[in-house]
């Protein structure tokens, strides 16, 4: 198997470029699937979810399908199998790597949204009548889409090309002065901690500050009905919220523990001053695109978590599986049919 374009098998390939081919397009293929069956099964609205956390689980699931394209599709598997594309013109090339960042931080701070506004709904019964609202949701979304893109501006400047053939620039190098100047410094640890290290401060307080609420209430909730009751009886109010705390940690667990390594190979970076790789086989390179291959999993992963916290969406998914083996079986037999009068 050669790899296109490149003279050099994939068995003579390092290991961590051989795994990256391999993952990445099943990340892709998973990532687009899973998100398009997400927002078409959510968007009907038959899941048993408030039309606040709906809007919020979309849109979500909208900015996984933009990574999975842009990040993971556009970008990785280009530039693994096709490296001389026109994406790889430096302008091209450098408007796509301010827009990857733009959909991860999306991604990120949609998380971390929908975390305050489970907070607001769960813990502050004066507020949640006000913001835990299918409108709010929708400004929150429009608010901060448009906001992290022109935060991500800068990152279009920040790269010059590797050569120039016919007058054309060719490639994407990190300008050596992003590594120097106090104001790229300052920008790159803007960055870092506003995405991912400031979300999963605050989504870990949040977390933390539910849980407690729910745990007192609960206590609370069970000791006025022994009361009342003589003994404890299924409660379907502190079903409904156990449902919705597993349903907040899997999906905020599950962005910590992704974007964990990222930032701690970001931390070692800049504690020991090293920015440059010596090679593929290099510690740091391996441990840079481990952390990379973690972080793009995420785009994937939230369909898996409705999957097995959400019943409703589970029947959802089945019928829709259904729906689909039914039309393609359909079709099958009708092109038999059509195979057989033409005999």
């Amino acid at each position: 198997m050669k790899i296109i374009l490149t003279d050099y098998l994939f068995f003579l390939l390092p290991s961590i470029i051989q795994a990256e081919m391999i993952y990445y397009p099943i990340i892709a293929v998973l990532g687009i699937l899973a998100n398009v069956i997400t927002i078409v099964i959510l968007s009907r609205g038959k899941c048993g979810l408030s039309k606040c956390v709906s809007r919020y689980l979309v849109a979500m699931a909208a900015a996984d399908l933009l990574v999975a394209v842009i990040d993971v599709l556009l970008y990785r598997i280009n530039h693994l199998y096709f490296p001389t594309t026109f994406l790889f013109i430096t302008q091209v090339c450098s408007f796509h790597r301010a827009l990857n960042h733009a959909v991860a931080d999306i991604s990120v701070w949609l998380t971390l949204s929908f975390t305050f506004d489970r907070y607001l709904m769960i813990c502050c019964h004066q507020l949640r009548s006000r913001f835990c609202t299918e409108k709010t949701a929708a400004k929150v979304i429009a608010t901060v889409c448009p906001l992290l893109c022109c935060k991500n501006i800068p990152w279009y400047f920040a790269f010059e090309p590797f050569i120039s053939v016919h007058n054309v620039a060719w490639g994407c190098n990190v300008k050596q002065e992003c590594f120097i100047e106090p104001t790229w410094i300052l920008f790159t640890w803007i960055h870092r901690c506003f995405s991912p290290l400031l979300p999963m401060f605050l989504i870990l307080l949040l977390n933390a500050l539910t849980v407690g609420h729910i745990l007192m209430a609960s206590q609370v909730r069970r000791n006025l009905r022994a009361s009342k009751n003589g003994a404890n009886q299924n409660d379907a109010e502190l079903e409904s919220r156990r449902k919705s705390i597993i349903l907040l940690f899997a999906i905020s667990g599950n962005f910590i523990m992704l974007w964990m390594t990222y930032f701690i190979f970001f931390l070692c970076t800049q504690i020991i001053k090293r920015y440059y790789t010596t090679g593929f086989n290099n510690p740091m390179f391996i441990a840079n695109e481990t952390s990379y291959m973690l972080l793009l999993m995420s785009c994937c992963t939230n369909t898996c978590i409705y999957a097995v916290t959400q019943s409703k969406f589970r029947v959802e998914l089945k019928s829709g599986m259904k729906y689909l083996l039914r039309i393609m079986f359909k079709r099958v037999k009708k092109g038999q049919q059509c195979g057989n009068e033409r005999q």
